[in-house]
């Protein structure tokens, strides 16, 4: 957008307002009460991109998402990133993409099944039920926290058309057995990246990122992820005809595939036969797909332009935070099994994962309820078992729409065991000194009184 002089005078003042309200803001804050398990790390520079978005007053997507579209893109070494406004909307989109007809054969149809876990975040496998495809859900590994790909086999029948699945808690799943699983029975591969950005794996000799080695990946940019825009996400591939029926989809489902604001980019707008329409109807307004609005705002995607140049200390930040907790805690194994990383990976972590022991002279809730009396905030491993949820009652009292592969015995340890603690770049040594000490301390009392 072009200014002139006192326009852009009058902006440089704004700007230097804002860097003062922000250095401000910093020096006045008080001391922590709490130790989060995750939070948004920015400084002034994405105040000063929403500031610098909100005078265009653009509000839709526009320059900023372009931007941040093609960083991604040359972050992930990627061909086609496409911005959305959450990482629900990613996976919705990331799965519906695959029911275009515009797929043939191997588009995913109702009544089709789609292998997936049961014990992960809800939005994963929502769109599948959503749609009226079959999930079929598999344990997961316990110290890794992701798919049983032994069970892989088991799950498999003539109507299995995709996997979709989530790299836990930024621990990549077995990238190699599980696309090689695809190949050969021509299915696609859904990698759910939402807790993963920045997570490698070594695929074909060759380090990649989680999220570009499937057909589709997915990003979330809520606030507790690896990169922040408040609310954000994104969908990602390689795959050209996938790209365009996305793109379709995320915008009403138009056939165009023009920008906002601008117009006959084919330069055959007024030409073309669509369907039964009239010749010649204008090709903005042509639909070949039943899509959505889920596209971001500009302001949203100034943040997240921001925000992805500090991202790869961000994840030097995760992994040495994980690294310092997991080796303090090693005299700890007797009462939790740690986490380990996949092998041929390296993580971006999301969390540091616990799993209380059987036997032991605790319960997992004794422990949280210790450390967040202490301020030390706490997750579970998402749903845990998500057939357990209300939301599954009339289907599990029913028995249809879903099926499942053995027992699940690991998901169901995960649920009655497990818990997380934070290992984002907002943590200080002092923070981490403190989450530790305080483990070993509940570990302490529990030998005194028990």
């Amino acid at each position: 957008m072009k200014y002139n002089n006192e326009e852009e005078q009058l902006k440089l003042e704004i700007f230097e307002k804002v860097k003062q309200y922000y250095n401000l803001s910093k020096n006045n804050e008080k001391d922590k009460k709490q130790i989060n398990y995750a939070g948004r790390v920015y400084d002034e520079e994405e105040m000063l991109n929403l500031i610098d978005s909100s005078l265009e007053f653009w509000l839709t997507s526009g320059r900023y998402t372009e931007q941040f579209e093609k960083d991604l893109s040359r972050f992930l070494n990627v061909k086609y990133s496409l911005l959305v406004n959450s990482g629900s909307s990613a996976n919705l989109l990331a799965f519906m993409a695959l029911t275009s007809d515009k797929l043939g054969d191997r588009k995913i149809g109702r009544g089709d099944e789609i292998i997936t876990v049961a014990a992960g975040f809800p939005t994963t496998i929502a769109p599948i039920i959503q749609y009226g495809a079959i999930p079929v859900f598999l344990d997961i590994s316990i110290p890794k926290y992701n798919i049983e790909i032994n069970d892989l086999e088991k799950a498999l029948t003539e109507k299995t058309k995709a996997i979709m699945i989530a790299h836990t808690l930024g621990n990549p799943f077995n990238l190699k057995k599980i696309k090689e699983f695809c190949e050969k029975n021509n299915l696609w591969l859904i990698e759910d990246n939402c807790d993963a950005l920045g997570s490698k794996y070594i695929y074909n000799n060759e380090e990649k990122y989680t999220g570009t080695i499937g057909d589709i990946g997915t990003s979330s940019f809520y606030p507790p992820h690896h990169i922040t825009m408040g609310e954000g996400g994104a969908v990602y591939t390689n795959n050209l005809e996938l790209k365009r029926i996305l793109q379709s989809m995320r915008d009403w489902g138009r056939d165009c595939w023009c920008s906002s604001g601008k117009d006959n980019t084919c330069k055959n707008r007024f030409s073309k036969q669509f369907g039964q329409l009239p010749l010649g109807y204008d090709h903005k307004y042509v639909y070949s797909h039943f899509g959505y609005n889920l596209k971001v705002t500009d302001m949203q995607a100034s943040i997240g332009v921001a925000q992805l140049k500090k991202l790869p200390k961000f994840i030097e930040a995760r992994r040495k935070n994980w690294e310092y907790i997991k080796e303090n805690l090693k005299n700890l194994e007797k009462y939790f099994i740690l986490p380990e990383a996949e092998e041929n990976s390296i993580p971006s972590w999301f969390g540091f994962i616990l799993t209380i022991r059987d036997n032991t002279k605790f319960t997992r809730n004794e422990i949280v309820e210790y450390l967040e009396s202490n301020n030390i905030q706490t997750r579970m491993l998402f749903s845990g078992n998500i057939i357990n949820h209300p939301c599954f009652d009339e289907m599990r009292n029913n028995n249809y729409g879903y099926r499942v592969i053995g027992e699940l015995k690991n998901t169901n340890k995960i649920m009655n065991d497990t818990f997380w603690v934070g290992v984002y770049p907002g943590l200080t040594k002092k923070d981490l000194d403190y989450m530790i000490s305080k483990i070993k301390d509940f570990i302490h009392k529990i030998e005194v009184d028990k």
